[in-house]
């Protein structure tokens, strides 16, 4: 009747199937938590913190020269960062790059991976996805509708052809590798090459921990070895080497038939990256990197020497020497990476990424970042992991050298 309220049976929200499949991303989940706890007043040793903290000078923005700081830029980039981004990979990795036709500049690393993903997969088409991974490669995948292949993280680079079917459309990788430091030899990278050309498929690269390796390493941009770029993507973070997380600015590198592709999605999604964050990376390009080298040195060092105190402590670590993450063994303990975890941050107030996150074969590992904390706090969290596997390892696996002190440590005491 007129003026009587609607009685019809109400129907629940109904969402995207895909997406109530699809987790959250595990890292941000547990940092959402640090957060949370940090603000009900808990004092937390955050070793799942996907970023280091630098000292940075407090962004001054009106000295910028850029017009239109307030309005939309190039939905491609600001044209002077695309060429400040291009001699950056042309004169430190040998990759020659057109600023005009071979760069998107985004929002985040993390977009132009998805990006990329979204220009090439039709619904069914297969990623080869090698694991420890970076935890979204397989969420984003799924979400273009792709099907990602895993690769258990004890099978050989050499044998990633092995798993490329007729659907196979690309194989994407981490270098240097998050979780666990790894860089990709140039013969491992060779091999990925000629696997792309002979199954055409696509090689996407995540540079995005490129500056975080030690002094007389060799790191090889996986671009060099195809200078036309005919199958391959490069994807790098102005986030991490700046130390500057929060602003979100990534950049993609391809050939421009890909990258045509991309600049539309980039064009509905996000229209363009921050214009004075920007135009801010830009006028100060080389002065942010004197100032973070040194501290990313400081951070890569220190990744490494809490690695011996590992080793020392008879936890095992997967090999690897950069980036600030170490994904070490949870050895003999009973507990799997989730419930690991979850004991560690109840029981030690102590933050950790579950290895489950970057792979079903990592799940005997959880990720420590060592990017946010003092070596302090970071040596006591070493212990507390230490502690943690002794206690709940079965008593006959127990007992091994090197578990029943702290050493290497600045704080032997805790």
């Amino acid at each position: 009747m007129e003026g009587q309220p609607h009685t019809a049976t109400k129907q629940p929200l109904r969402t995207s199937s895909l997406m109530e499949d699809i987790g959250q991303a595990l890292s941000v989940q547990y940092n959402n938590l640090v957060y949370d706890m940090k603000a009900a007043g808990r004092d937390i040793i955050t070793l799942s913190l996907g970023e280091a903290f630098f000292d940075l000078p407090l962004p001054a923005f009106d000295g910028l020269t850029t017009p239109g700081l307030h309005h939309y830029s190039h939905s491609r980039g600001l044209p002077e960062l695309r060429r400040l981004l291009a001699k950056y990979y042309e004169t430190r990795f040998a990759l020659p790059v057109d600023p005009d036709t071979e760069v998107i500049v985004t929002a985040g690393s993390k977009a132009a991976i998805h990006m990329a993903l979204m220009a090439i997969l039709d619904p069914g088409d297969q990623v080869i996805v090698p694991e420890p991974y970076w935890l979204s490669y397989p969420a984003q995948i799924r979400m273009c509708r792709g099907e990602p292949v895993m690769v258990p993280h004890d099978v050989p680079v050499f044998d990633f052809e092995r798993f490329i079917t007729a659907r196979t459309r690309a194989v994407i990788i981490n270098n240097p590798n998050n979780p666990s430091g790894h860089i990709y030899t140039r013969a491992e990278l060779v091999y990925l090459h000629e696997l792309a050309d002979r199954h055409g498929l696509l090689l996407i690269v995540d540079e995005a921990y490129n500056e975080f390796v030690p002094p007389g390493t060799e790191f090889l941009a996986a671009g060099a070895l195809d200078p036309d770029k005919e199958h391959t993507v490069t994807v790098n973070s102005m986030s991490k080497n700046y130390g500057v997380s929060g602003w979100r600015i990534g950049y993609l590198i391809a050939n421009q038939r890909l990258t045509d592709q991309v600049l539309k999605i980039n064009q509905h999604l996000v229209t363009c990256a921050p214009t004075i964050l920007a135009a801010y990376l830009a006028e100060r390009f080389d002065d942010l990197l004197d100032i973070t080298r040194p501290q990313i040195q400081h951070t890569v060092q220190l990744r490494n020497r809490v690695g011996t105190w590992f080793t020392d402590n008879g936890v095992d670590t997967l090999p690897g020497t950069s980036t600030f993450y170490l994904f070490a063994s949870l050895g003999g303990s009973s507990l799997d990476s989730t419930e690991f975890a979850g004991r560690l941050l109840k029981e030690s107030a102590i933050s950790v990424v579950p290895g489950i996150g970057y792979g079903d074969s990592c799940d005997r590992y959880i990720r420590v970042s060592v990017g946010s904390e003092s070596e302090d706090r970071i040596a006591r969290g070493v212990a507390a992991i230490r502690d943690l596997v002794e206690t709940t390892t079965p008593a006959h696996l127990a007992a091994r050298p090197g578990s029943t002190s702290f050493a290497g440590g600045p704080n032997p005491g805790v």
